[in-house]
């Protein structure tokens, strides 16, 4: 991956963007592509949309939700300890230990999330399992009212952890899910603006998915587009305590993960997975007997039906503050997605 791509990557993925207060890294993405579309749109959602060749007739959508899980202020007591609910799901015991970044109106409050020290703890305590009413943020604060003076209630915050890089082509941090695939919209929206186009292709940094698929359901209406991709994290089996047999065999750096089932349109996954050999690049294939829990159901119901796809980023440890992802990875989806988009037809029929 270039050096300018990583950057941005970085940059996005450190932005604090808990659903409904994505306005940060929004504005990264934004001023990523603005000078590579004919149209930028910021709706009243939240959502970004960048528009190429809104003159064609045949529209087709890209949907990355930049949003990532993260907490909500929801009590102070009076010793000026704060108490937190979750935005998004996450296990309660990574919390334990870990540092927070607290977004205020005054600007960002740090604080960390205590626990009993161990020595001090019964034996039953030890092997408790850890719950949210026994989270608390400790932002030093001496009492209530000087707690209050910093953060209110509502407040939205992330876990404070950077974004790094493991060996060779793997990189750790919170939010690749979903923020890498809004990375993907955001450079197959560059690559193809240099381009000349049959179709506009409309590349959407969705937010709120953690919370319902709220803005892939707002954005796909309001673009009514013929036919969708959705980019997003899927789960890697390639660690420990994971089962093939019932997430499928996907690894990191093995290349797109593709889907089958029915929320996938059959004729767009066998044209992207064409396009993939044509190009020679690796894929993954899994299947999905259900609704994906992604932007593609919002995509594919949206108004009369939309020809929907997904393409996956293999992703381990999702929804902790160490996800890991391949940038090999990243770099093949953005090739195949330019490679099919560039080549795609005025028309295409993809009623199976």
């Amino acid at each position: 991956m270039h050096k300018d791509s990583e950057s941005f990557l970085k940059d996005l993925l450190e932005a604090p963007s808990p659903s409904g207060y994505e306005a940060p890294a929004a504005a990264i993405w934004r001023e990523r592509v603005k000078g590579h579309c004919d149209e930028m749109i910021a709706d009243v959602h939240g959502n970004s949309i960048a528009v190429l060749n809104p003159k064609a007739k045949f529209k087709f959508m890209l949907a990355g939700h930049i949003d990532e899980i993260g907490l909500m202020v929801t009590h102070v007591d009076d010793k000026g300890y704060v108490y937190v609910a979750q935005i998004g799901g996450m296990d309660p015991s990574l919390l334990v230990g870990q540092r927070v970044k607290i977004m205020t109106a005054k600007g960002e409050v740090f604080g960390v999330v205590g626990r009993k020290a161990i020595h001090l703890m019964e034996p039953d305590e030890r092997t408790k399992g850890v719950k949210m009413e026994n989270i608390w943020v400790d932002i030093g604060a001496e009492k209530k009212s000087d707690a209050l003076k910093r953060v209110a209630i509502g407040d939205p915050m992330v876990i404070d952890v950077p974004y790094r890089r493991l060996d060779g082509h793997k990189v750790v941090s919170r939010a690749t899910d979903d923020k890498a695939g809004a990375f993907i919209v955001a450079e197959v929206i560059r690559e193809l603006s240099k381009k000349e186009l049959n179709i506009s292709v409309i590349g959407v940094a969705t937010v709120q998915e953690e919370v319902g698929l709220r803005g892939a359901v707002t954005s796909s209406y309001s673009v009514n587009p013929d036919a969708g991709i959705a980019i997003d994290v899927g789960f890697a089996s390639d660690h420990p305590e994971t089962d093939p047999k019932k997430i499928g065999d996907v690894k990191l750096g093995g290349g797109p993960n593709l889907h089958r089932g029915p929320n996938i349109n059959q004729i767009l996954e066998a044209e992207l997975v064409k396009t993939a050999k044509r190009l020679k690049i690796p894929y993954q294939v899994t299947a999905e007997p259900r609704a994906t829990g992604t932007d593609a159901n919002a995509m594919q119901l949206s108004r009369g039906g939309t020809a929907t796809a997904l393409v996956s980023i293999p992703n381990r440890y999702m929804h902790t503050p160490v996800e890991v992802i391949s940038l090999n990875d990243c770099d093949n989806i953005i090739k195949l997605l330019v490679g099919y988009l560039s080549k795609h037809p005025a028309s295409k029929n993809y009623c199976p």
